[in-house]
């Protein structure tokens, strides 16, 4: 394996990870990915709001439940969602988590599962459970154990997707590393109790209470805040573990330095995933202010995200400023355009409810075909704000997507 981007002594204590073949991917690439949590870890989820779920968030959800948050260890396959499969999925699934327990010598309800690949088709069971004793031999603790762990769950995903982040409380390092994976069907709306898979690990001891009321300001700032498709997949799972290990406790001022790494990983590995989107050529931020609120102004701006008309003239860099204001428009909060203004990276096009005067038609396009840029619109009316990364719509996306299933 190439030098791990995965810096060393870089990694939470407390867990090891791994991944092999089982030949549930068609490409024969690793598609099963094991962590073992040493110790027992205390976690926190969220999962999709989709009322189509996949039988591992129907598993993984009861599993906390009867755990009281507690994990011992997290498989997931990619190349099938195990998703309308009805109850012999969820028999499956079940399954796959006794045979890890009986691995590590715990209860079934110790273990999360996750899918993602291809909804409908049947999970094939038993190349998952032929996977999982050598999954489990070569666990590891190193950066490329965490780098095959975080490489197995991609699927139509180009990137590796991880992030970092650490800080200190007297002579204790806390530790944070997290991985992602995701690049189409990418419109998460994860609710407490989007396809999307995000793994977080730290060793600060904290609840699992403690880590929900932290996971949640952090998916809404960063995960519910982008869109490639807007999409919400049936699978999509934000999982938070804490092995306690640094022995530093998340309270006070611990527990603040801890929010601030979580809210950095997680807008880290959301940035990562828009970068990757399936046919992406344009990364665009949308800056809402001025809005009554912030929920109204999330609503706006994920209504400008999803929107063809708007995607398809990013892709080729088109100032159609009007496909904005409709789309906005459209979203069900009441403004007056006559107070609005707009601008493309940084450029006047729209003010007090017609074209701007300094609108440049060429600079605006020449300002849109870099790779990344911000369109900010500002409602003047309000203090209501919010921060939305989506991307174009391409005739890649629509070539990969067509032919997905065949």
């Amino acid at each position: 394996m190439s030098q791990s981007p995965i810096p060393s002594q870089s990694l939470p204590i407390g867990f090891r990870w791994s991944a092999v073949r089982a030949g549930i991917k068609a490409s024969g690439k690793p598609d099963v990915a094991l962590v073992a949590c040493d110790g027992g870890a205390n976690a926190a989820a969220m999962f999709t709001s989709n009322q189509v779920v996949a039988a591992p968030i129907i598993v993984g959800r009861k599993h906390l439940v009867a755990s009281g948050g507690r994990v011992s260890a997290v498989l997931v396959n990619a190349g099938n969602a195990n998703c309308a499969t009805g109850q012999p999925g969820v028999d499956a699934c079940h399954k796959s988590c006794v045979a890890v327990a009986d691995e590590f010598g715990c209860v079934f309800d110790e273990i999360i599962p996750s899918s993602t690949g291809i909804i409908g088709v049947p999970l094939p069971l038993e190349k998952l459970l032929a996977a999982i004793p050598n999954a489990k031999r070569a666990l590891g603790n190193m950066p490329g154990d965490a780098e095959a762990f975080a490489t197995a769950i991609l699927t139509t995903d180009t990137k590796l997707k991880v992030a970092r982040a650490e800080f200190s409380v007297g002579n204790k390092t806390v530790r944070l590393f997290g991985c992602a994976k995701g690049a189409g069907m990418i419109g998460p709306q994860l609710v407490p109790h989007a396809t999307m898979l995000v793994y977080l690990f730290t060793d600060i001891a904290a609840s699992s209470q403690q880590l929900a009321l932290l996971l949640k300001p952090a998916v809404e700032g960063s995960f519910n805040s982008i869109s490639i498709d807007g999409d919400t997949s049936t699978n999509d799972t934000v999982l938070l573990l804490a092995s306690g290990q640094s022995g530093v406790a998340a309270e006070v001022d611990a527990a603040e330095a801890f929010e601030a790494a979580l809210h950095l990983v997680c807008r880290s590995l959301a940035h990562q995933i828009v970068d990757d989107g399936e046919g992406v050529t344009h990364v665009v931020t949308l800056e809402i202010t001025g809005a009554n609120s912030d929920a109204e102004a999330h609503t706006i701006a994920r209504s400008i995200a999803n929107s063809p008309l708007v995607k398809t003239a990013w892709s080729s860099a088109d100032p159609n400023w009007g496909r904005l204001l409709a789309a906005a428009g459209k979203a069900g909060v009441p403004f007056d355009p006559a107070h609005l203004s707009v601008t493309i990276g940084g450029l006047p096009v729209f003010e007090s409810g017609t074209r701007a005067a300094q609108f440049d038609e060429g600079a605006t396009h020449e300002a849109m075909q870099a790779r990344e840029y911000t369109i900010a619109l500002d409602f003047g009316t309000g203090t209501g704000s919010a921060r939305f990364i989506t991307c174009d719509l391409t005739h890649e996306y629509v070539s990969i997507n067509a032919d997905y299933s065949t």
